[in-house]
């Protein structure tokens, strides 16, 4: 491939030396490319998308004038000169991506400003002599041309198609800097919340690290020892679930309500929350914050949404979910909370640390064939039963293939019998733990209503799982196709 330059009719060169032959200019000699497509496609390198603006103000009037229009040549023409070459007999370009090959960075040498030395490139380039900045300026241009810069980032990609690429002319700029304020605090909520345990853990360990902090470690440690708040709902704050960032956390995917009832403040309810997902993330966003304005949707219920009882084992991590009404998900807590009077309301994730194992994207398996501990519970304290439906809270991160029988399933499993959890091997946005942005609908369903009894029957506690498992389906099929429309199969209850 041969490049045009203007010649110079005021300073002709003699044809170089026989005995020096530029290694450059003779493996061009080899190619055979048509020379109106090649000889008149001007390039550029690959790293250097201004190589060829030179400084002309050492030339001739006749030589600025043709350098001038060489330069002036359109985008839309050097493009289609260049689709052209890419059309050539597949032998042709061979030829010439060997003669790229051969280009090493070094087979020319920079020229300063001062220097008034000739430098030739062989058959159909001509010879010609730059001085000062001019000669600077072509001589750097011609050798990044004609380099083949060794990169391991674009080794594998054709010349011609990144020089094409990197002629678009789109503008690029820093992804960061675009991202919108808003979606920067979305971000900024939900990385606090997926952190907030890990970050706890750091911090107790640096406190234990530094005997001064122990006066204040020991007490704490008592303290949880001989705390009643799990049992009874938690430490509710108003302006803790109110916070702005649990507004930011909410939209960030976004989560919202969807509500087919009114539930009147005149009685407790019992919220059946499903699926589970990998962390619950809709199930916080939707009884433990304002973020999706409940209490506007059912003024007076005060909701308590119930997890784990060693979750409040964990220092610092247990004062941040008690303000925002987070209880103890064991029996005599969600009886001490419905019995706190009518407008009192708990949220169960009914399938539990099972349940999360097979949160899988596009799925809906629920663990609740055998479950009657929470229909048992309703009965008891004579709260109505709501079914939650949660679309999209298993599309927001990814699971690795964990199919029961498996190794994986198996070790899951045992590490749940003996800690009361388990440990979904998940990922979310860059394999990390930010979640997917991926809208999370909770459907609130109709309330089944239930005649307070403290000693229920097995008869009357199936029953009542039946009608609930019925609303339950119910809401599926109103909704599926269009909140669930990318799902792989229909809802399921595996156990």
């Amino acid at each position: 491939m041969t490049i045009p330059i203007p010649p110079l009719e005021h300073s002709p060169l003699p044809p170089p030396s026989s005995s020096t032959p530029d290694p450059i200019s003779s493996s061009y000699d080899t190619m055979s490319s048509p020379p109106d497509v090649l000889a008149s496609a001007p390039l550029r390198g690959p790293l250097e998308p201004n190589a060829f603006e030179l400084e002309l103000e050492d030339e001739s009037p006749e030589s600025t004038t043709r350098a001038q229009e060489l330069l002036a040549q359109s985008r839309e023409e050097r493009l289609r000169r260049r689709n052209q070459y890419k059309d050539l007999p597949s032998e042709q370009r061979d030829v010439d991506d060997e003669a790229r090959e051969g280009m090493t960075i070094g087979t020319r040498t920079r020229r300063t400003k001062s220097s008034t030395a000739t430098e030739h490139s062989g058959h159909g380039l001509g010879h010609h002599h730059r001085s000062g900045s001019g000669a600077s300026g072509l001589s750097e241009a011609r050798r990044l041309v004609k380099e083949r810069i060794k990169s391991p980032l674009i080794s594998g990609i054709k010349l011609e198609d990144l020089r094409d690429q990197l002629e678009i002319g789109i503008e690029k700029k820093f992804a960061p800097l675009n991202i919108p304020p808003h979606r920067r605090l979305q971000t900024a909520a939900v990385a606090m919340w997926a952190l907030f345990l890990p970050l706890s853990v750091i911090v107790l360990l640096l406190c234990m690290s530094f005997p001064p902090f122990w006066i204040f470690l020991i007490p704490y440690f008592i303290f949880i020892q001989f705390d009643t708040a799990p049992d009874n709902g938690g430490r509710a704050q108003e302006w803790a679930r109110r916070g702005f960032l649990w507004r930011y956390f909410a939209q960030y995917y976004p989560c919202s309500i969807v509500k087919e009832a009114d539930l009147p403040p005149d009685r407790p309810y019992l919220f059946g929350y499903h699926p589970h997902g990998i962390i619950g993330m809709g199930a916080f966003a939707t009884f433990a914050t304002e973020g999706t304005h409940f209490s506007e949707l059912f003024p007076g219920i005060k909701p308590h949404l119930l997890t784990l009882e060693s979750n409040f084992k964990i220092p610092f991590y247990r004062e941040l979910i008690m303000i925002h009404g987070v209880g103890s998900v064991a029996k005599k807590s969600c009886a001490n909370v419905l019995a706190q009077g009518p407008g009192s309301a708990i949220t169960i994730v009914i399938g539990g640390a099972a349940e999360s194992l097979s949160a899988h994207p596009g799925t809906a398996d629920l663990t609740l064939k055998k479950r009657f501990g929470f229909v048992k519970m309703a009965i008891k304290a004579g709260a109505d039963l709501v079914p939650v439906f949660s679309f999209g809270e298993n599309d927001i991160y990814e699971q690795m293939a964990n199919a029961k029988g498996s190794w994986v399933y198996k070790i899951q499993r045992k590490v749940q019998k003996v800690f009361g959890f388990t440990l979904p091997l998940f990922y979310g946005h860059n394999y990390g733990l930010m979640p997917f942005r991926h809208p999370i609908v909770s459907v609130i369903g109709t309330p089944i209503h239930t005649i307070r009894d403290p000693h229920p029957s097995d008869e009357v506690i199936q029953e009542v799982q039946q009608q609930y498992i019925d609303e339950l389906m119910r809401i599926w099929d109103k909704y599926k196709d269009l909140y669930a429309k990318g799902r792989t199969r229909e809802l399921t209850l595996v156990e």
